[in-house]
């Protein structure tokens, strides 16, 4: 089990909004072991098993070794749609929601 990634020590986890996903993939790029495009041509999480979570608002744990690829994800979505969250408290801590 991989060591879940944190700020300041609390765990964090990671959604995809895809009513804005543009289906570029860059997520997928950055971060293949927590995206995937599907054949709808929308990026997904993917959950500890490696398989792709399709349900809308479906999360995923960031795991550490991760981190930097799962914000840079965030940071370059051209839809904006890459929400990287606390799981203590549910704020937004990278993504266009963030504080």
């Amino acid at each position: 089990m991989q060591q879940e990634a944190g700020v300041g020590g609390e765990a964090l986890e990671v959604w995809i909004d895809q009513d804005l996903c543009t289906g570029d993939g860059i997520c997928a790029q950055y971060a293949p072991e927590v995206f995937e495009l599907d054949i709808d041509g929308l990026a997904y999480v993917k959950g500890e098993q490696d398989e792709l979570l399709q349900a809308k608002g479906a999360v995923t744990p960031v795991p550490l070794p991760l981190l930097g690829d799962v914000v840079d994800s965030a940071r370059e979505c051209p839809g904006d749609c890459i929400h990287v969250r606390r799981v203590a408290d549910g704020v937004e801590v990278y993504g266009p929601d963030a504080e």
